[in-house]
């Protein structure tokens, strides 16, 4: 939040600037920026260039859900020890990358803040065109808020944009406060957006499956199988017969992804493919996640590949260019997404549950549980989501929302441990007394 940025690179859309990697050389004043309906969508789009950048998913953000959880490990050979802190669950406040999780998610709501304040004062543009535009500023805010409370708990909600000095300073918000932020703007989103086949940028039905997740999370059962049940009705999505298309771009199963290409590269497959492949190796599946797979499950062999005896992630595997797509939803999650919520009903409808869990495991040619034991089928589901996304960036989130990290995690030994510790920086400048640290650190 402490970087003022308002750059030349996302007024006008030169989406591949890394805000941490580059300072810009000049700006311009925002006044000057927006005076078209072009200049709003080139704005939009400039909201979107966070997500691009290393410490977000172009690497960090997509990994250390993996990493602070039992899905990847740290080798011992790895030179990054920021990394080593999240494997073993001991994260410094001082940690550079965790800090630049925090920097890159409120700049990315501070270019969405300015561009929402714009839209108004553009001729022009029809109230609906208005609205639009704001829906897809709002899911990008929702996004960006939703990934900070995830990881650190209540955070400070910036409506406003952040200019000059003076509106700096900042309390935390509750988690419910924060929670109820995030649904009101993707409410708004999925009442206001279309059905676009563009999966790179929101949609009514990626909000919606936003909103089933966040649901989910808060434990708002019912609104999460309503949502989720609409995706899947209504929303254009079939599962893919082959795990391994999956990671194919803009897939019949994608329903939101970050885009990437040679420009704005990721480096997923650099930092999990071994050293004689000119990876980095800075992470590797964890030995228990390998051992864990049940024999004939094809996301075994869509998911990993080996150097010898040592395993590594395949999902994102373009090493040279670093130009796949990074997927935030898909349509399988929506199915787990329905299937826990439906065994957290008091009333359970097992059927329903095993029917969604079963269109998981029959893809992944494994077969059809008949299990009746509603604690047995969350299980299930816990144990589903562990393999299906493996290395897509869920793990943690899916063991600390319930309450189950210090019972999977033998590193996790207290309730602290499931809240990152907010950014050193952000304690020692930002002065208002309601910005306090995370318990245990």
């Amino acid at each position: 939040m402490k970087k003022i940025i308002l750059t030349v690179c996302l007024l006008l859309t030169i989406i591949s600037c890394d805000v941490l990697d580059a300072e810009p050389q000049s700006s311009i004043e925002a006044s000057e920026a927006f005076k078209t309906k072009k200049d709003i969508d080139k704005g939009i789009l400039g909201a979107y260039a966070s997500f691009q950048s290393l410490s977000y998913y172009g690497r960090t953000f997509h990994l250390f859900s993996d990493l602070s959880a039992d899905n990847l490990s740290h080798p011992l050979a790895a030179t990054a020890a920021v990394y080593a802190e999240v494997n073993n669950n001991n994260i410094l406040p001082e940690n550079g990358s965790v800090s630049g999780i925090w920097s890159l998610a409120y700049d990315g709501i501070n270019v969405a803040n300015n561009v929402v304040q714009k839209v108004p004062t553009i001729e022009g543009m029809t109230s609906e065109e208005q609205d639009k535009a704001l829906a897809e500023l709002y899911f990008i805010r929702a996004l960006n808020h939703f990934n900070l409370l995830n990881y650190f708990g209540g955070v400070p909600i910036k409506l406003e944009p952040t200019i000059g000095v003076d509106n700096l300073d900042a309390p935390r918000n509750t988690v419910g406060e924060v929670y109820a932020q995030i649904i009101d703007d993707l409410t708004f989103a999925a009442d206001k957006l279309t059905t676009s086949g563009n999966k790179t940028r929101a949609s009514k039905f990626a909000a919606k499956a936003l909103l089933a997740r966040v649901y989910l999370y808060q434990k708002d059962y019912p609104k999460a199988i309503a949502m989720a049940t609409d995706v899947i009705k209504n929303g254009n999505y079939s599962l893919l017969t082959n795990y391994r298309d999956v990671f194919t771009d803009e897939s019949s199963e994608s329903i939101f992804e970050i885009f990437f290409s040679q420009l704005e590269r990721n480096r997923i497959a650099e930092y999990n493919f071994p050293t004689s492949l000119n990876g980095r190796r800075e992470v590797e599946p964890s030995v228990d996640l390998v051992s864990s797979y049940q024999t004939g499950d094809a996301r075994f062999n869509a998911s990993l590949a080996f150097a010898g005896t040592n395993a590594y992630a395949i999902k994102y595997d373009d090493l040279s260019l670093g130009a796949d797509n990074v997927i935030v939803l898909r349509l399988a999650d929506i199915y787990l997404i329905r299937a826990e919520a439906e065994a957290n009903l008091p009333t359970v409808n097992d059927q329903a549950v095993r029917d969604d869990i079963n269109k998981i495991r029959n893809r992944a040619n494994l077969g059809s549980t008949s299990e009746t034991s509603v604690s047995k089928l969350v299980r299930i589901i816990e144990n589903e989501r562990r393999f299906e996304f493996a290395f897509e960036g869920h793990r943690w989130f899916d063991l600390v929302r319930t309450n189950r990290a210090t019972a999977v995690l033998p590193n996790v030994k207290s309730i602290n441990q499931t809240l990152f510790p907010i950014p050193i920086d952000e304690i020692l400048t930002n002065n208002d007394p309601g910005m306090v640290q995370n318990p245990g650190y």
